[in-house]
């Protein structure tokens, strides 16, 4: 080989960087796909289907507080659904009072897959106020959906429910947060109505009344109203009863029996209440039967005995009171009515005792 020749080794590829992964929030299963790159994330999966991980619902730069940033001490969940015509106006009033107030605070959107403007209003909203997040929902899953999720995605210490349909007294919102901040034996403030301004005020009025009875009865509490949309609770307190939520207007009571049957006190604070902006979502006697269901679930997931011990003892009681009628009436015969009545009243308070051993042996919840 010629001694001024050279060989010119190869220079070895360099390997291209690494993309990072997308990092994407967990959340709770039934939030639904991730949103493609050319819109905002949106929430909710069909029934039976595998929901895949999600990010954070949009915000503006502003807002965008990761762990390492500052988190507001209230979050203020607002479920929206065709609210288009008067949401800002509701948004106008939140913030005002709250920017008023000591608390930083976000204001959490949820667009429960509106059919009208109401997403539209929102994130136009977002852009124009820097403490609102709108989360968008894919589908609709009503407004115990909404809470549910919003009080697991809030980074508030404090999370309030409340309505957009201008019912409610949101200006007092900072009171109801102080009344937590101050007093640390109370871990929920309810905003307790004293009139009725909703549809079907000749039917709600007395329906409501016995089904606040009920509730009052089984829970040996007194409630000055049971559903009512505006409340403050501490979001650490309220996250192991979340997923006991049902979709529908019954959350409300829900969280207020899971607080009570669980030694949690509530403060009521009594509240005016405005009839409603726009077409009210509430069906009269589909919502005030699953109201009545709802309590007696309850009570039932928490103390059984309650519901199903006094119907038991009382059948027993009839039962035996029965056969010694019948016993002197016609000699060692018993009626199949007695003898029925006698072992429903057993099978019932087996079936009690039962329940509430359930009840004691499991954990948690």
């Amino acid at each position: 080989m010629n001694e001024h020749t050279t060989t010119d080794t190869p220079s070895a590829p360099v390997p291209a960087a690494a993309t990072p992964p997308t990092e994407l929030l967990p959340v709770d299963p039934g939030l639904g796909a991730p949103a493609t790159e050319a819109g905002p994330p949106a929430y909710g999966h069909a029934p039976g289907t595998t929901a895949p991980e999600v990010p954070v619902a949009t915000q503006p730069a502003a807002q965008q507080q990761g762990e390492e940033g500052p988190r507001p001490y209230v979050t203020i969940v607002l479920p929206c659904y065709n609210e288009g015509e008067h949401v800002l106006r509701e948004i106008d009033r939140i913030t005002e009072a709250m920017n008023a107030s000591e608390f930083t605070y976000e204001l959490l959107c949820i667009d429960d897959a509106s059919t009208d403007n109401t997403l539209e209003v929102l994130n136009d909203a977002a852009l124009r106020y820097a403490n609102i997040r709108v989360m968008p929902f894919r589908r609709n899953g009503g407004s115990g959906t909404a809470r549910r999720i919003g009080t697991q995605q809030a980074y508030g210490e404090i999370v309030v429910w409340t309505d957009a349909d201008m019912t409610y007294e949101n200006e007092r919102i900072p009171e109801l947060v102080r009344i937590l901040r101050d007093d640390d034996s109370y871990d929920q403030v309810v905003g307790a109505r004293t009139t009725e301004e909703g549809t079907h005020k000749w039917a709600r009025v007395p329906a409501k009344w016995l089904i606040r009875k009920i509730a009052e009865r089984l829970s040996n509490q007194k409630i000055p109203d049971l559903n009512s949309g505006l409340r403050a609770f501490r979001r650490e307190v309220s996250l192991p009863y979340l997923r006991l939520l049902p979709p529908g207007f019954s959350c409300v009571t829900t969280i207020t029996l899971a607080f009570l049957q669980n030694q949690h006190d509530i403060k009521y604070v009594p509240t005016s209440y405005a009839k409603r902006a726009g077409e009210s979502k509430f069906h009269f006697l589909h919502d005030a039967y699953r109201y009545i269901l709802q309590v007696l679930r309850m009570v039932m997931y928490f103390d059984p005995l309650k519901v199903l011990m006094p119907p038991a003892l009382w059948l027993f009681v009839i039962g035996v009171v029965k056969g010694v009628v019948d016993m002197f009436r016609h000699p060692f015969y018993f009626p199949a009515s007695t003898v029925l009545l006698v072992v429903s009243g057993i099978m019932i308070g087996s079936l009690a005792l039962l329940a509430d051993l359930v009840v004691r042996s499991r954990e948690g919840v």
